[in-house]
């Protein structure tokens, strides 16, 4: 009975859930909303006029937009610390830039339809476009960077961008893995997510040209809270809804893609057991994925892996605590704890 209840309390009243993340997000971004409404009408400038095809998929692209996580994560940090500029929305947008690029690239990779509930750029046009536009987008968002006149910045970013292409090429290179541990599965997403939560989180001091000791609190704080963030994206595959997510849960399960509660699954259950689920993996039946997901709830590696993100934020907020008190502030605590503890 316990266990029922714990699956009805992730898969009960899907469109209450959506909303109440919309909510939450509009409440925790509420001091930044001008930030925001800013980087959203450059972002329209920016993505338009270059070629009709570039404009009509640059359109479909702002349909399909996420909750802008890393630029609120951006304007809080920058504005709770006394670091906000004129350059900070442009800085925001070249991230995000690059942000989208790499999921262009991704959703060729892994062949994917839909991407928040919508068509992705290579369903829709072809995976030859979908890799270009990729391309593009990095173009973009380095020549904004050149606008900020920092050589520091640029060095930030650019490493970041190498980390993301770094995480992407391991995480590939471990599909299948069943032996992958729980640390070289923290820095595969350290690098594919959090590299660039971190340069959100350091561009602030970066640009207020502070001393490298408040960069890389920013940047620690920023890594810790990205990674928590792809931990509990990665839990979605098992706890998530497809109405809601826009993407089948155990998909990445069931293609080989191992994430932090099968991984603590492993580690608690017999060998027998174990290898029974990678059979059962490797079958691709119908009822795989249940069997799947029965096995890593019974072990506690969905409940681990939720632990683990909220540890994970708590101390990347235990790193900026000398941060002085805020409206600023108490909307980025409020951010760490929905980004950690999310259900789409």
């Amino acid at each position: 009975m316990g266990t029922k209840k714990h699956i009805f309390s992730f898969q009960k009243d899907k469109e209450r859930l959506k909303m109440l993340d919309i909510n939450k997000m509009l409440e925790y971004a509420h001091p930044i909303i001008p930030d925001l409404e800013q980087f959203n009408t450059k972002l329209n400038d920016y993505l338009q006029g270059d070629s009709p095809l570039i404009t009509s998929i640059a359109r479909h692209l702002l349909k399909s937009r996420g909750k802008r996580i890393r630029p609120v994560f951006l304007f809080l940090s920058s504005r709770a610390s006394d670091n906000f500029t004129d350059f900070s929305v442009d800085a925001s947008l070249a991230i995000e830039i690059i942000h989208t690029a790499t999921l262009l690239h991704d959703d060729v990779v892994d062949e994917s339809e839909l991407r928040r509930g919508l068509e992705t750029v290579n369903a829709q046009w072809t995976n030859l476009i979908s890799v270009l536009m990729g391309d593009y987008l990095f173009a973009k968002a380095f020549r904004i960077m050149v606008g900020a006149n920092s050589l520091e910045l640029m060095q930030a970013i650019s490493r970041a961008t190498e980390r993301v292409a770094i995480g992407e090429l391991r995480q590939i290179e471990e599909t299948g893995n069943y032996n992958l541990s729980e640390e070289e599965y923290l820095s595969i997403i350290a690098d594919k997510t959090a590299s660039l939560f971190s340069v959100s989180c350091e561009t602030g001091p970066i640009l207020k040209n502070r001393v490298k000791k408040e960069r890389k609190k920013f940047a620690y704080f920023g890594e810790k809270v990205g990674i928590a963030f792809q931990i509990a994206d990665d839990l979605l595959d098992y706890v998530g809804d497809a109405e809601i997510t826009g993407k089948e849960p155990g998909n990445d399960v069931l293609t080989g893609k191992i994430t932090l509660p099968l991984i603590y699954a492993f580690k608690k259950a017999r060998k027998s057991s174990r290898d029974e689920i990678i059979s059962y993996i490797r079958s691709g039946n119908d009822d795989s994925f249940k069997k799947v997901y029965d096995f890593v709830l019974e072990t506690g590696g969905i409940d681990y892996a939720y632990r683990k993100a909220n540890e994970l934020g708590q101390q990347g907020l235990e790193s900026i605590a000398n941060v002085s008190d805020s409206v600023y502030f108490e909307r980025l605590q409020d951010m760490v704890t929905f980004t950690t503890s999310r259900a789409s």
